[in-house]
């Protein structure tokens, strides 16, 4: 029997919910569950009874819960839900504030573990807000053990789903432990490198993850584990980049000339920073290895433009030594919108410049010129822009991942763009190489700000360039932070806007309204019903329109075509709106729900009327005043770019919530590590040294395994 089999060795009897259980948590082995890690601990001698609460701790309570109700607030109304919690030395209320659902999740839990703060005054407690889970058992042998002593235990909190709780994976943690399994786990990180950053090694680090004695044991494994995964990242990313330093790209030779006479002709004068970003991907234009670059630039920064003027350039190129070949541009947009978006955008850009641009998504073709009126774009058959496609007579084709579906083949591809993708695969890149077998020089692009350190690790393969400047005569949005209460406030600067011929958005976070039977968890506006209420009531002498993704092409693109020509005044819309939607003449966003979306994706949605040079307004209405949430949010309003909001997002929340862990498949504690520049950069380091020795990491068979399955997760190999 093998001894990393789960299920076989230690959970035979396991019931089918909790297998399923343990596969959303991602636990498959016994080093899965080895590498399952507590997201806190907790103390013995923060443990209370009711009997002896103090208001303003933080504590934690075991015992059982009774008489959970739903109901709102006797002064203010807000919608709540209240219980007791009962020990041998009394009972305490706890409420939930502003979060109802609670009574029909804590109904007939029983025996439980709760912790929060205590609140109230001395003969008028309550526990406020309190995390609460089943407690099977207490969390040592006795309830003398747990309340006596004179030294704290400290016991493990983990993440947990429903079927499988924190608890039982503490003491399956404490099964596994006993059977010495820990100690055949093998050590990615090398000897010399645990000494050189005084690490333990990997079986003591896990001793002291699951069951530490003292908090300096558990700060010490969790920098080991932390160190361990950045290291295997940066061996993934680092590996990555030298084998693409090892590939042939064509290297071209570009008239400068031409480029500076096409962005003479655009309608603004470009940034030091949109010049800078040209000129260094025009140089790597030269060098006879893929341009692997990722251009970060703040929403409205001109990142469109820099990727017109380097495809223009590309396309009127020629190979070193050789003749112009046809060379190819492909384009890839993560939606149709915005691959709509930026053909028109594009079209305006090369109207005077007599190339030729092709769109190609899931549902229809288009090419710019149309040779019956040469000034607009005309429809045509998948099949015609295929084929024009192959022959090399559209240098620029513009697309969805339709670019990279079978029929689609270039002539002479020799660059890639790809927009808001964040990882271009090397699947799909190879997808779209040349005939020759000469890999695409690549452009990723991103709106989204990413930290100096998340750069080093997530993007440790690419070049970064970053657009740091805004075009002359832009407005730093005014963002405010609204209740159900100062709502008012908002509506009253739309009408302002709207009566001064602008427009405006209002996002909400679902589309439609929730079962109350089957999600009463969610208490958020839904976008039909908010349009349907606008429209008859605060702006009903407007036209309010609404865009959701359940809605077809079509009519998403009827929708955006009224707002865009001002048929409507007012769009209801999801999150869609969140990426590339450019409506100038829109200046006012209120975002509902605004606790129920990522700082990222906030400010993105902000982006959406920064496009002009009028003055901006958003919103955000909050219906959580927790002090998470309003510090948060509070970064938003103070933040003086993106740039500056990642680095204050990462230190409130993370970076897996910020950039999505989950698409990475790294882990909560490398998350937090990626917090720590000097622990990066040495893991940066170390890596470098080791690929530089060992390529194929030959001698380093278990760095070789993870670095492998890292590879499949970052780059989709």
């Amino acid at each position: 029997m093998k001894p990393h089999d789960l299920i076989a060795l230690h959970f035979k009897y396991l019931k089918p919910e909790q297998k399923a259980a343990l596969t959303r948590l991602g636990i498959r082995t016994i080093r899965d569950l080895l590498y399952h890690f507590p997201f806190r601990y907790e103390s013995t001698d923060q443990v209370r009874s009711v009997g002896a609460l103090v208001p303003g701790e933080t504590v934690t309570l075991y015992g059982t819960l009774k008489g959970a109700k739903a109901r709102r607030t006797w002064k203010s109304r807000t919608p709540s839900a209240e219980a007791y919690l009962e020990d041998g030395s009394g009972r305490v209320k706890i409420m939930w504030f502003r979060q109802p659902y609670m009574a029909k999740m804590t109904e007939g839990m029983g025996l439980v573990k709760v912790t929060g703060k205590v609140a109230g005054t001395p003969g008028k407690i309550y526990i406020t807000n309190p995390a609460v889970e089943r407690a099977e058992v207490l969390p040592t042998s006795s309830h003398e053990s747990l309340f006596g002593g004179d030294t704290p235990v400290l016991f493990a909190v983990y993440p947990e789903t429903k079927g499988i709780s924190s608890l039982w994976l503490r003491h399956a943690l404490e099964r596994v432990m006993k059977t010495g399994v820990h100690e055949t786990v093998g050590d990615l990180v090398p000897e010399k490198l645990r000494t050189d950053y005084s690490l333990p090694k990997v079986s003591t680090a896990l001793v002291w993850m699951h069951t530490p004695k003292k908090e300096a044991d558990a700060h010490a494994a969790r920098k080991r584990f932390a160190f361990e995964e950045v290291f295997a990242i940066q061996l993934a990313v680092q590996k990555a980049r030298a084998e693409s330093a090892r590939k042939d790209a064509p290297a071209l030779v570009v008239d400068r000339g031409v480029v500076e006479d096409f962005i003479k002709d655009f309608p603004f004068e470009p940034t030091k920073a949109q010049t800078d970003a040209v000129n260094t991907i025009l140089n790597d234009f030269s060098k006879s290895h893929p341009m692997m670059r990722l251009l970060e630039g703040d929403v409205g920064s001109g990142k469109t433009a820099v990727a017109a003027a380097t495809a223009y350039a590309l396309a009127h190129a020629r190979e070193a030594g050789g003749a112009s070949r046809h060379l190819q541009v492909a384009y890839m947009c993560p939606t149709e919108i915005l691959a709509k978006q930026h053909f028109a955008s594009f079209v305006e850009f090369f109207k005077k410049h007599s190339m030729s641009v092709g769109l190609i998504t899931g549902k229809e073709c288009y090419k710019f010129p149309s040779k019956v009126r040469g000034e607009v774009a005309t429809r045509i058959s998948r099949s015609q822009l295929c084929k024009w496609v192959a022959n090399g007579e559209i240098p620029l084709v513009i697309g969805t991942h339709a670019l990279i579906q079978k029929g689609v083949v270039f002539r002479d591809l020799a660059f890639a763009i790809i927009d808001e993708q964040h990882r271009f695969g090397k699947v799909q890149r190879h997808r779209l190489a040349r005939k020759d077998s000469k890999e695409p020089h690549l452009l990723s692009m991103t709106a989204t700000p990413i930290p100096r350190t998340l750069a080093l690790t997530i993007y440790g393969d690419l070049d970064v360039t970053v657009l740091d400047q805004m075009p002359s005569g832009r407005k730093p949005v005014i963002t405010e932070v609204v209740t159900d209460d100062t709502r008012g406030k908002a509506y009253a600067k739309i009408h302002e806007e709207l009566s001064a011929g602008r427009q405006a958005y209002v996002i909400c976070p679902r589309i439609d309204e929730p079962d109350p039977a089957k999600e009463f968890a969610l208490q958020a506006k839904s976008a039909k019903t908010e349009c349907t209420k606008l429209q008859k009531g605060e702006f009903k002498d407007y036209c309010v329109g609404l865009l959701h993704s359940k809605m077809t092409p079509a009519d998403k693109e009827e929708a955006m075509r009224k707002f865009k020509e001002n048929e409507t005044q007012v769009l209801v819309a999801t999150s869609v709106v969140e990426v590339g939607v450019n409506v100038p003449n829109a200046t006012v966003i209120l975002i509902e729900g605004a606790e129920r979306f990522g700082l990222a994706q906030l400010h993105q949605l902000r982006g959406r009327v920064i496009r002009s040079t009028h003055q901006a307004y958003c919103f955000l209405q909050s219906e959580s005043r927790t002090e998470g949430t309003v510090g948060r949010l509070k970064a938003l309003t103070t933040a003086k770019n993106g740039f500056e909001l990642a680095e204050q997002d990462l230190l409130l929340r993370g970076s897996g919530e910020l950039y999505g862990k989950r698409q990475w498949g790294i882990s909560d504690v490398a998350m937090e590590a990626i917090k720590n520049l000097k622990m990066v950069e040495a893991a940066r380091g170390a890596a470098k040294d080791i690929i530089a020795k060992d390529p194929e990491l030959k001698t380093h068979p278990l760095l070789a395994a993870r670095v492998d399955a890292l590879s499949k997760t970052l780059y989709g190999e």
